[in-house]
């Protein structure tokens, strides 16, 4: 684990609880995070909510390396904010309202994109309902902790720049007022070997990138539709500068965010806000980047708990299915197991 600071705690393996010192029962030595990521990997909210409650109440998951399968045991016992990431998080209201209840802090992160012509979204519902989602969504948990990811951006043989703007403004001028605020990015195609086969595997031809010069003229039509529904825009890993046009270097899990909306919580103070000192909060907001995400990422660290190729919903672009054959496999077994009231440690055991 790349990022010191999380502490570490010994667990009971069977139960959950904590151990203080090393005793005759077994246990395992597992992290313990302020923020948790749910997840970038899967969506955890529409597929494997059932499983995220369980493992809740018992106290702990295990996430397995995609990259060289070592498992690491994550206590949920320091945990102040879960980040819940969805295309479709209607499944997941029951379980928001209980997290509610219990006092537990999340916010969700919703990407709410408009690619249905091109089919690349195969899996969740029809805009229409997605949208109803996301307003439902907000009413519940309120806009400042709800926040609109339209990601990727991208461009074909058929989508334009114009195109591309006319179908966010047509979601934009719906949720705008239950949004806190909006996220986008660019695709990369030419930089992730995985997006490149699974958009040619989907026999989707066309699919691009933005030159620099339409990432200017896309920015400049976003500026202006925002001038109706007054977001705060920020722009994920972008090398290009775009402040002018009102769209910040950001971030999705939001140092800034999560100060404001947690504000109360005196413990995740403490951990954001440390003594004050010369260029304290610049120097904590660097100390406090995540070191697993890309280098423009602004993302503050965090601990995703979700597990690669689990997630059905097909998106041709998806950087984390290997097949979508091995993923439908997974989520079958997924299915399952849980009809028989097993939820291992990981999502797939």
């Amino acid at each position: 684990m790349r990022w010191k600071g999380w502490d570490h705690v010994m667990l009971d393996p069977e139960t959950g609880e904590i151990h203080k010192t090393m005793g005759s029962s077994p246990t395992i030595d597992a992290v313990a995070p302020v923020i948790i990521s749910a997840s970038r990997s899967t969506d955890i909210p529409a597929l494997y909510g059932d499983w995220f409650m369980e493992r809740l109440r018992r106290g702990y998951v295990t996430w397995t390396s995609p990259f060289d399968g070592r498992v690491l045991p994550v206590s949920f016992v320091k945990t102040r904010v879960f980040v819940f990431w969805s295309k479709n998080p209607r499944p997941f209201f029951p379980a928001l309202k209980e997290l509610r209840g219990e006092g537990r802090q999340f916010i969700v992160l919703y990407t709410l994109n408009n690619y249905e012509n091109e089919g690349l979204e195969p899996g969740i519902p029809p805009l229409g309902d997605r949208i109803r989602t996301f307003i439902d969504l907000s009413s519940m948990i309120g806009r400042g902790r709800l926040t609109w990811r339209f990601d990727p951006l991208l461009l074909s043989d058929t989508l334009t720049v114009e195109g591309l703007l006319e179908r966010i403004g047509t979601i934009g001028d719906r949720i705008a007022d239950y949004a806190g605020r909006l996220v986008v990015s660019f695709i990369d195609i030419d930089k992730y070997s995985r997006v490149r086969r699974n958009l040619a595997s989907a026999c989707i031809p066309g699919i691009r990138e933005f030159s620099d010069e339409e990432i200017r003229q896309f920015a400049s039509g976003l500026l202006q539709l925002n001038e109706d529904w007054g977001l705060e825009i920020r722009a994920c890993g972008e090398a290009v500068e775009l402040s002018r046009y009102g769209i910040f270097r950001g971030e999705c899990i939001s140092f800034d965010l999560l100060a404001k909306e947690f504000s109360c919580d005196p413990v995740l103070m403490e951990f954001l806000q440390p003594p004050a000192g010369p260029d304290h909060l610049a120097k904590r907001k660097r100390e406090l980047k995540d070191p697993g995400q890309r280098g423009r990422c602004g993302c503050m660290v965090s601990k995703d708990i979700g597990c690669y190729s689990t997630c059905i919903h097909g998106c041709r672009y998806c950087y984390a299915t290997s097949s979508q054959a091995r993923a439908e496999k997974n989520y079958r077994k997924y299915r399952n197991e849980k009809e028989q009231g097993i939820f291992h440690p990981g999502i797939i055991g």
